[in-house]
């Protein structure tokens, strides 16, 4: 009875044997993220943290406008490739980097006071890094927001831009819609940032449809008058609700731009005629659709803030010099870019010869008639420096 069951024992054997080895020389399953790197969190602290954290809702209520007392939000983060992007409002940036140098003159003289240093993110030791610098220093009542800017924004809260990140965006001429939420008579007309159009925020419901663009991803910026000042935040929420993707704040508003770049251009003055009768009326060129070349040039000389000025050339073309204040939409790229044409004020499209003008401007009338174009249909050069000579047809 043993034997004949030996050959049945020893297949048995032999695939127990051949498994183990299979099992051996198999591929290693993936291993999963969460294994194969730590996830740092508030629960699970890093090397290096600071001991004492804070959470979004503690610092939401430090961020608030108008600008609480006895609080300083310190970003930790290189200044032009963080914070003037994007920071939390009322933050002061004092770069991990350049602590030591920053601190004496930038930190509250109360040791008392609360300080809320962040960076960005969970993986990030710079905050960290500044609090315990801090601490030495001898303050007493230090937090660390460990979260960080990244934080803030998947929380759902309006990010904020320096005024010196708008400065780069105007010389650069960057596609964007800047809005002055301030009273117009009594503070856009005597003063505003170049570019800005206003949109008082107690006209904000009315005003907003005509004058903002139609691309809710258009890049919308506001401001209005300091720290102190709620305007610009309440309007930027509106537009949130009106279903724009890219608002931002700049909390610091016009005061910081005049103490870093001077006063801004004016509206009407006391005494001076009305806006609408100071702007140069547009008159039409020959050619149906396109301003006379005197009409342009009494605008450009006198009122270029009432209008917008599109170049239709190719880059290369628009780098070599324009006129000032235009932006460049390659006639190439407008069609699939419509919605992202400025709104509130008449545009006037150019290009070298005149063409490509008169095209940009046939195209927009086709798909959206309602917008106020013209096109110069002149011959145009221009120099570096702006200087421009011009010849019409």
């Amino acid at each position: 009875m043993k034997t004949r069951h030996l050959p049945l024992v020893a297949a048995l054997l032999s695939a127990f044997a051949l498994a183990q080895v299979q099992a051996q020389t198999a591929t290693p399953a993936a291993t999963p993220a969460s294994a194969a790197a730590v996830a740092y969190s508030p629960a699970n602290p890093g090397p290096g943290w600071y001991k004492h954290l804070v959470n979004l809702d503690f610092v939401k209520k430090q961020a608030a406008i108008p600008k609480i007392d006895g609080v300083m939000l310190i970003d930790s983060r290189p200044t032009a490739r963080k914070y003037d992007i994007g920071h939390i409002p009322t933050a002061v940036n004092i770069p991990d980097t350049s602590f030591d140098k920053l601190a004496p003159t930038m930190l509250p003289k109360d040791k008392a006071m609360l300080l809320v240093f962040y960076c960005e993110g969970y993986d990030c030791i710079l905050s960290h890094s500044s609090a315990a610098k801090a601490e030495a220093l001898g303050y007493t009542n230090v937090r660390v927001f460990a979260e960080g800017f990244p934080g803030w924004v998947a929380g759902g809260n309006l990010p904020a831009v320096s005024v010196a990140y708008i400065k780069k965006l105007i010389d650069e001429k960057a596609p964007m819609t800047l809005i002055d939420a301030r009273p117009k008579a009594r503070k856009y007309d005597l003063g505003y940032i170049p570019t800005a159009i206003n949109i008082p925020d107690s006209q904000f419901d009315s005003l907003a449809p005509k004058m903002l663009p139609a691309d809710k991803a258009a890049p919308l910026y506001f401001y209005c008058d300091g720290l102190a000042c709620v305007l610009s935040n309440d309007s930027a929420l509106k537009a949130v609700k009106l279903g724009y993707t890219n608002v931002k704040v700049v909390p610091e508003g016009y005061p910081a731009w005049v103490k870093a770049y001077g006063p801004g251009p004016t509206a009407a003055v006391a005494g001076a005629a009305p806006a609408a009768a100071k702007a140069p009326a547009i008159e039409a060129g020959k050619e149906a659709g396109s301003i006379a070349v005197a009409s342009f040039e009494r605008i450009f000389k006198e009122a270029p803030d009432s209008v917008f000025l599109i170049d239709v050339r190719d880059p290369k073309e628009f780098d070599n010099g324009t006129f000032k204040g235009a932006i460049n939409m390659p006639l190439s790229t407008l069609e699939k870019n419509l919605d992202k044409l400025p709104t509130g004020k008449p545009i006037i499209f150019f290009c070298g010869a005149g063409a490509r003008s008169g095209e940009a401007h046939d195209l927009v009338k086709l798909h959206k008639p309602e917008m106020k174009t013209v096109f110069l249909d002149a011959d145009i050069k221009w120099t570096k420096d702006g200087a421009y000579t011009i010849k019409g047809k």
